[in-house]
């Protein structure tokens, strides 16, 4: 869609995405895949609706379906097609989302089981509040998902780290089909580029151009993966490399190599073209206050992070609450430890530089930071039947991030598997420099990331209906993955460890400074060093990570917030299952009943726990 002058570019641009919107609406239907095969016993009419909205959306996201591994059989198709990420194709997912929603809010409920109505319950939340991003001038948005953005590239946001990485990790290559997939997919990769590149003209010629800082850090990415396309980089060494351990014969290398070098390139060349000449208009302010519509979008991206109506002021009042109660807990800690000059900031500060607790900042450390998250793997997945039960496989892979990616991203991060279990769960682990790891902070990122945070709360929602295991609320992926910090504690991974038992409390602590610095710079006009600043002196938390988590914040509003706010109310549930139930309450069954009932907003997920504690009672 191309961008239309005006005297006032923000209104212009918002009016013609809408109406983009609306024109789409009518023909997204006959786009459609049909919906998935019916079993001998035929849905009710709700699953049957149900999972007509899955497939139709999966049409629209074929990448989601093979990170599922349901890109088969009928659907087998998907596999060889990339998300469309221009603005048409944006227009195309919020005009079949706004005809889905309308025909599951025509959908009664009356009589249907609570399963069936929680999932109507949350495709309505998600659905709804994607819908109003869209409407939005700019944006990003995700429909049952968690990366909300401004910008449309950046450091942390673009197929030009989206895509290498789901092409050799997602995407499976068993057979000489698989392997056509992915050339199929690489030849649709500069389109996907061109249509980013759009999108960036066009936000910037509504006013919304991202900080400097992130860019020059985008720039620098791009400019290094540009670089490794010359000779073909990883796009050709991953269908190289798994052909030819699966002996599937073929030039696949030469084949990739002549699209990469030829096609991909030079369009991802253009692009970086577009983000230095970005740069040279950039400003550094970092908050979204000071962009056109930036009060609206950040309310928005609060709202889709959090799932609550809370404003900046409330969520800056908790963290600050928050943090003063944690740091109280680790005061006397650390006196025992022999720390006891300065704030808890200072001290944390002192005992992130004792080399005890670090690891050698070289090839060597890395590995040894891979063997250390995979001990701590071992020891939680055994303390499962304690916490759940009924359990899940706990299926996950510990990889490094790729390369090009490191210098824009966290520490690491986690996720689900595919359905079957062919695909296993990840957890991505930020190697670029050791420093932004320690002996006292890996454990909680074990049980954070993958046991039992991101990768076993994803295989239970992986059990429901396909549209569950498609939809996900931040509020709720990362409060629980939080919680399940908690959870650590709670079964002992500190008790003999007062440095760890450190670690964990400073790690629930850094989830309440982002409550304060995400507000902080985004409705309180904080500048990118004021936070970094402010964050690290009182968090104790090392610069070298603050400063990532703080250029993050800028550039994914908002979403920072879900975590803290996400395991408050999980807790704040447990205390009212507990309350309820006195001498009934298991802690196996509560953790099952927040699991199995899925990814969900918060409101949802106290109408899973009335449920629970309903059952428990015999009612």
């Amino acid at each position: 869609m191309t961008q239309q002058a005006s005297d006032t570019p923000a209104v212009s641009a918002a009016l013609t995405r809408r109406e983009a919107i609306a024109g789409l609406a009518a023909g997204v239907a006959a786009a459609a895949l049909p919906a998935q095969a019916q079993t001998a016993a035929s849905p009710s009419p709700a699953a049957a609706l149900l999972d007509d909205a899955a497939w139709r959306l999966l049409t629209l996201k074929p990448e989601t379906a093979t990170s599922l591994g349901i890109d088969t059989g009928a659907h087998a198709a998907l596999r060889g097609r990339l998300d469309d990420r221009t603005e048409a194709g944006q227009a195309a997912v919020a005009a079949l989302v706004r005809a889905d929603l309308a025909r599951i809010e025509a959908m009664p409920d009356a009589g249907l089981d609570h399963a069936t109505r929680t999932s109507l319950a949350v495709v309505k939340s998600a659905y709804r509040t994607a819908l109003d991003g869209f409407a939005l001038p700019y944006g990003d948005v995700s429909v049952g998902g968690w990366r909300n953005t401004p910008y449309v590239v950046i450091q942390n946001v673009g197929a030009y780290i989206d895509t290498p990485r789901f092409l050799d990790s997602d995407h499976p290559i068993n057979t000489s089909a698989d392997a056509e997939a992915y050339l199929a997919r690489l030849a649709q990769f500069p389109a996907v580029l061109e249509g980013e590149t759009a999108r960036l003209k066009a936000t910037a010629a509504q006013g919304v151009i991202a900080p400097s800082f992130l860019l020059e850090k985008a720039i620098k990415q791009m400019g290094a993966s540009l670089s490794a396309m010359g000779s073909g980089g990883g796009l050709v060494e991953s269908i190289e490399r798994r052909t030819r351990e699966k002996g599937i014969a073929g030039d696949w290398g030469a084949r990739a190599r002549e699209i990469v070098t030829k096609q991909v390139a030079p369009t991802l060349e253009r692009q970086l073209a577009e983000l230095i000449a970005q740069r040279s208009k950039a400003v550094r302010d970092a908050g979204m206050h000071t962009r056109p519509g930036g009060d609206a979008f950040y309310a928005w991206a609060l709202r889709a992070s959090t799932t609550t109506r809370m404003t900046p002021d409330e969520i800056h009042k908790l963290g600050l609450e928050s943090l003063a109660e944690l740091q109280g807990r680790m005061d006397p800690i650390l006196r025992k430890l022999g720390y006891t000059s300065g704030t808890v900031g200072e001290r944390m500060t002192a005992l992130g530089k004792d080399p005890r607790f670090q690891f050698p900042d070289n090839d060597e450390g890395r590995a040894q930071i891979i063997a250390f998250i995979q001990k701590r793997l071992t020891y939680i997945r055994a303390q499962m039947p304690r916490a759940f039960s009924k359990l899940v496989r706990g299926n996950v892979e510990v990889r490094r991030l790729p390369l090009a990616e490191e210098p824009g991203a966290p520490g690491a991060y986690g996720g689900p598997g595919s359905i079957d279990g062919t695909i296993p769960g990840k957890m991505w682990i930020n190697l670029g420099t050791t420093r932004l790891h320690s002996t006292y902070s890996l454990p909680t990122l074990v049980h954070h990331e993958a046991i039992p945070g991101h990768v076993w709360q994803g295989e239970y929602s992986n059990q429901l209906p396909t549209i569950r295991a498609m939809l996900a609320f931040n509020a709720y992926s990362e409060g629980w993955a939080l919680y399940s910090e908690t959870l650590g504690d709670e079964l002992g991974a500190y008790d003999d460890d007062p440095v760890g038992k450190l670690g964990y409390l400073q790690s629930i602590a850094f989830r309440a400074c982002r409550l304060v610095v995400d507000t902080g710079l985004h409705a309180r006009e904080w500048s990118r060093e004021q936070a970094i600043d402010w964050f690290a002196s009182t968090n104790g938390s090392g610069r070298d990570e603050v400063t990532s988590e703080v250029e993050r914040y800028c550039s994914w509003p908002g979403q920072a917030c879900g975590y803290f706010i996400g395991r408050s109310e999980i807790l704040r549930q447990r205390a009212r299952a507990q309350a309820a139930l006195g001498k009934a309450y298991d802690l196996r069954d509560y953790d099952n009943a927040v699991v199995e009932g899925g990814n969900v907003p918060l409101d949802v997920l106290a109408a899973n726990i009335d449920q629970y504690i309903a059952s428990k009672r015999g009612g």
